[in-house]
């Protein structure tokens, strides 16, 4: 971890020297071509959460997790589709430039910095988690180690080169993730292959060797298959000190701070709400999961529509050096983005087999990093395989962590100080890393997955609305994109809060409290519509000006550079 932390250093460096003025900090000046931009946005898309937390979902949930690599996948088809190339030709540099010079509101400016910056802070969160937790998991030391080193690494590359220096950063990053996780994915199906084991039996998991499981917060476990267990600690309510313990079938609660040894051949007792037997977990909704469809059809909507809200995903097509470029880009990060979740999805199947372990701890977004030692054994090889994916993991933060300080110090230097000029980018940079930092040390931390879908929900429904309607609908008005903007935002924001608190409840409204992409979405859409209809005589008067240089080619000489138009390339 810490090569690559000085390879990021040393590669961040040669941008560093050409990076000179506004332009270079915020968008390379529009510089970058296809190949290479969909490297940098492939190696700060694929975050913690999907290079822990898809794997770590698929081996507790099974196949109802595989809608997350689907939808991060998918969500470039409607990016490329919809708004790549207008986004590029419309001359912005940020989500709340567009909406400015789409719609000529001061208002909405502010509103889309807000929800910029809510979003970039949510989106940090894991990714300095996810640094803590891999520290934690591989040294021992404590977690906050790892999310400090994470933010200082990134905010130092950030303020030494901006978007000129972390392009080359990024790039390297996702070549980087891909070969530390196909190198234990071949090994993995070579030991699969090479053995008798298999998914799909009418039985828990078992664990392969004696195995002896850290309970580090309180757990409720389901049993199928009673189970004679060693426990230390605090069990069903009752005080153990090595005692010998049967489980009967049933749920059984664990507090933190104990410990469980299970015998070479038992079977796994797994975290309430999983699949408990292998069956289950090949089968969609086990046992009639209430209301599965409903939370699948809304997380469905939430990362397929949330890619075109992630701010930092977007500025990246401003880097383009036309609307061709970023289609072709969009396009090349598709296959990008495909070969790497189809190799993360086959080590989080095949961890249920050799690291059962975390679905007693419920520490299951550990299993990439886990398994080539299980796989291999504790000898140097194992080791060093292991060392490698952990390497791996932190590259994943720090590109993705990286993309966002870019994007939340873009929009805090040009519309919150002012000016938008270096000396303010830089200062901007350590704000937009400080705060989700100090967050990140006294928020528990969810699954990695499950915490960038929720962001993704509040993408999906604010921004996503306001750039289709902004990019394909003349009559859009900025009364209309701002009441959009905060029904969206409230409403996906206000239930992610509450059921995070715990208020959401069973039944159906718990599931979309959970999952509101389903409805805050169609609900920003409409609102969009209907007061943009009711307030048409504040639709501007060059909004077919506008499109028309949205849509139309470069070689008609019709694109600006708002930028340049702004700073007129203000000095360092």
């Amino acid at each position: 971890m810490g090569i690559v932390a000085l390879l990021s250093a040393v590669i961040g460096s040669l941008g560093v020297r050409v990076a000179r003025s506004t332009s270079d900090f915020l968008v390379a000046s529009r510089t970058v071509g296809p190949a290479a931009n969909a490297g940098a946005i492939s190696g700060e898309y694929l975050s913690a959460a999907s290079f822990l937390g898809v794997a770590g979902l698929i081996l507790r949930d099974g196949v109802d997790a595989l809608w997350y690599p689907v939808g991060y996948t998918a969500g470039y088809l409607a990016l490329v589709l919809f708004v790549a190339a207008p986004l590029r030709r419309s001359g912005a540099y940020t989500v709340p430039d567009f909406a400015e010079a789409r719609l000529r509101s001061p208002g909405l400016r502010k509103v889309c910095t807000l929800f910029v910056v809510v979003i970039g802070w949510l989106y940090l969160l894991p990714q300095l988690q996810g640094a803590g937790l891999t520290v934690a998991t591989v040294t021992s030391l404590p977690p906050w180690s790892g999310a400090v080193g994470a933010a200082v690494v990134v905010v130092a590359t950030v303020v030494m080169g901006g978007m000129r220096s972390i392009t080359f950063v990024q790039a390297f990053q996702y070549w980087l993730k891909f070969s530390v996780l196909a190198i234990p994915a071949l090994f993995a199906v070579v030991y699969f292959f090479s053995g008798d084991r298999t998914f799909d039996r009418p039985a828990p998991p078992e664990f392969p060797d004696r195995t002896t499981v850290q309970i580090r917060t309180d757990v409720v476990l389901q049993v199928k298959v009673p189970v004679n267990i060693t426990v230390t600690g605090v069990v069903d309510g009752v005080a153990h000190s090595g005692a010998s313990v049967r489980w009967e079938t049933g749920r059984h609660t664990v507090l933190a701070d104990s410990e469980l040894q299970f015998g070479a051949g038992a079977p796994v007792p797994v975290v309430e709400g999983a699949p408990v037997t292998d069956a289950d977990w090949l089968t969609p909704f086990p046992e009639g999961r209430e209301f599965g469809l409903l939370g699948t059809y809304s997380l469905i909507i939430a990362t397929f529509l949330g890619t075109m809200g992630l701010p930092h995903v977007l500025v990246r097509f401003y880097t383009n050096p036309d609307g061709r470029a970023a289609r072709r880009t969009a396009v090349i990060v598709l296959a990008l983005l495909g070969a790497f979740y189809m190799t993360v999805t086959l080590l989080g199947a095949l961890s249920r087999l050799y690291v059962p372990q975390l679905l007693v701890s419920g520490d299951t977004d550990a299993a990439v990093l886990l398994l080539p030692s299980a796989i291999l054994g504790s000898g140097w090889v194992g080791a060093l395989l292991g060392s490698i994916v952990a390497a791996g993991a932190w590259a994943a933060f720090l590109s993705t962590s990286s993309g966002l300080v870019v994007s939340i110090a873009g929009v805090l230097s040009t519309d919150v100080m002012g000016s938008g000029r270096v000396r303010d980018f830089r200062i901007s940079a350590v704000i937009a890393g400080a705060v989700p930092l100090a967050l990140s040390l006294g928020v528990t931390r969810l699954d990695f997955s499950e915490a960038v879908a929720l962001v993704f929900a509040v993408a999906a429904s604010t921004f996503c609305p306001l750039l289709v309607l902004g990019i394909w609908w003349r009559g859009l008005t900025d009364v209309g994109a701002i009441a959009g903007v905060l029904v969206g935002g409230f409403l996906s924001a206000g239930a992610v809060a509450l059921s995070l608190a715990g208020l959401g409840g069973t039944g159906a409204l718990g599931v979309l409290l959970y999952r509101p992409a389903l409805v805050s979405v169609p609900a920003a859409f409409l609102t969009m519509a209907i007061i943009s209809k009711l307030t048409s005589r504040r639709r501007p008067a060059d909004a077919e000006q506008v499109l028309l240089r949205l849509h139309a080619p470069e070689r008609l000489g019709l694109s600006r550079d708002r930028l340049a138009e702004r700073v007129r390339k203000a000095p360092t």
